[in-house]
């Protein structure tokens, strides 16, 4: 005769996959609670802060909180690096917000990069749109995998992984990137540790990159901190 489990063997269960059910739910943004919740941005002016932004009233949504131009025109190029990232998130598209999904449009010029960064809160998905890319991300053990990307390719970039992308060519090139993530973030890697406000210290650098702290200042000069 099978043998019931104890009451109390049954609640520590259930306890258990309670406890565990969220280390998958909160792999990306928060679900929805209704159809729209189209960002108020007027409402951040007050003391109400939250995950997302407050939703609009209803009666005030129109069709033009979900579309934009933001993606039609290319980039300004004409920097240090030969890229221009053009961003379309909730911060720009209110009609995202609690979608969990946003997009961007990245340009270069001959030779151009995208320097190597991260997005936390996302894993993004890039479609060349015209020339050919070298691209790649780094695993958290150090492996390396990159490709070479023509139009009409894809590429996946992990959520949280180092990546990277470079234009190989002598004509310009441009992707448009999708993301799981309503706003995925990004941290430039050179531009977070050379350029943050306090500043990293420039004994921590110096060790970490093994350079002196005289070459430490001299790339930092390169990264002002943000006012």
């Amino acid at each position: 005769m099978a043998h019931k489990l104890p009451a109390t063997l049954v609640a520590a269960f259930a306890v258990l996959l309670a406890l565990a059910a969220p280390l998958v739910v909160i792999a990306g943004d928060p679900d929805m609670l209704q159809d729209i919740c189209v960002a108020d941005y007027h409402s951040l002016k007050g003391p109400l802060r939250l995950n997302g932004f407050p939703c609009k009233r209803a009666e005030n949504v129109t069709a033009h909180d979900f579309s934009s131009g933001l993606l039609a025109k290319p980039g300004n190029t004409s920097n240090a690096v030969g890229s221009a990232v053009t961003a379309a998130n909730v911060e720009m598209v209110a009609g995202l917000n609690t979608l969990g999904v946003s997009m961007a449009r990245i340009d270069f010029a001959p030779w151009g990069v995208n320097p190597p960064h991260t997005h936390p809160r996302a894993t993004e998905i890039i479609f060349v749109l015209k020339g050919s890319l070298h691209v790649g991300f780094i695993t958290t053990a150090n492996v390396l995998f990159a490709r070479t990307l023509r139009r009409g390719e894809i590429f996946v970039f992990p959520r949280g992984l180092v990546h990277f992308q470079r234009n190989n060519g002598r004509a310009p090139a441009a992707v448009v990137s999708a993301f799981n993530s309503q706003l995925p973030g990004t941290q430039a890697v050179a531009a977070t540790l050379f350029g943050a406000s306090p500043p990293v210290p420039d004994d921590v650098l110096a060790r970490a990159f093994q350079i002196d702290a005289g070459l430490v200042e001299a790339i930092r000069a390169k990264f002002p901190a943000p006012m």
